[in-house]
């Protein structure tokens, strides 16, 4: 018997919007679901490592660089960001519920066999390189993921 399929397009880098995200991809993962979330665009920084990684880059990657959230743990909000203490509050209160944080999330879901998929076309125009990334996720163009999205059933745009 075929599993269902779900795919996730991740273009936004908010932190609430990764969360969910996650969320439902961790969900659908434990119904047995064949998972795909396609990091686009700012999405992207939820890959990044913590860490920088010393690579060769041009002034404008650089640039980039210095301006996106590096990792899971450093983005904003969405709405009430308030210069960064909005993020600090959702994470007091995430914690007092027992809830998950983005970086657990994104272990649990490696865990279940959700496919992370990194847009290499998006990673060139940002400047980000393999390294600069979470290892063991896969890279891909976007008829990778139009060949996942074509066989599933849910498809969403985050």
């Amino acid at each position: 018997m075929n599993k269902e399929k779900s795919t996730i397009v991740l273009f936004s880098g908010e932190l609430d919007k990764a969360i969910a995200a996650f969320i439902i991809a961790n969900g659908a993962a434990a119904y047995d679901h064949e998972v795909t979330i396609f990091f686009t665009f700012w999405g992207l920084n939820a890959l990044r490592k913590d860490e920088s990684v010393l690579v060769k880059k041009g002034w404008l990657e650089t640039m980039f660089a210095k301006m996106m959230p590096r990792g899971a743990d450093k983005l904003g909000l969405s709405k009430m960001n308030f210069g960064g203490l909005g993020p600090k509050m959702i994470k007091h209160v995430m914690k007092k519920h027992n809830a998950m944080t983005l970086p657990q999330l994104i272990e649990l879901a490696r865990e279940q066999g959700v496919k992370l998929v990194a847009c290499t076309m998006t990673m060139d125009l940002l400047g980000l390189q393999k390294e600069e990334l979470l290892d063991g996720i896969e890279y891909a163009g976007v008829a990778a993921y139009l060949g996942d999205a074509a066989d599933a059933k849910v498809n969403l745009f985050i």
